[in-house]
């Protein structure tokens, strides 16, 4: 597994460090945050050579499924996406499978 950390932004001084890894756990986040650090965090994985992630957003009504869904969708990183199997979250959580780094 790879791994490394990366600043993600948020709107407090001081920078949030997460490890890069094959999966992120967006609860924590606020949801107006989920953009830029899903943005981030795509680009911090490709770098480090994940050719796939899963993003975890949580089943509720399927409001922040739709947010990220809607981010990946023609995301120049992003060959493709699919909701995870339910063994990986199901509905909860998306793979994302990404364009090779170069």
């Amino acid at each position: 597994m790879h791994g490394g950390d990366a600043e993600l932004p948020h709107d407090d001084a001081e920078p949030v460090h997460l490890p890069i890894e094959d999966s992120l756990d967006l609860h924590s986040f606020r949801p107006a945050d989920i953009p830029s650090v899903v943005e981030e965090y795509l680009v911090q994985a490709q770098s480090r050579g994940f050719e796939e992630v899963r993003l975890i957003h949580g089943r509720g009504i399927g409001v922040q499924r739709r947010i990220v869904q809607s981010l990946l969708g023609g995301h120049r990183l992003v060959v493709g996406f699919a909701d995870a199997p339910q063994e990986r979250g199901g509905l909860g959580a998306t793979l994302v499978r990404l364009r090779p780094r170069r």
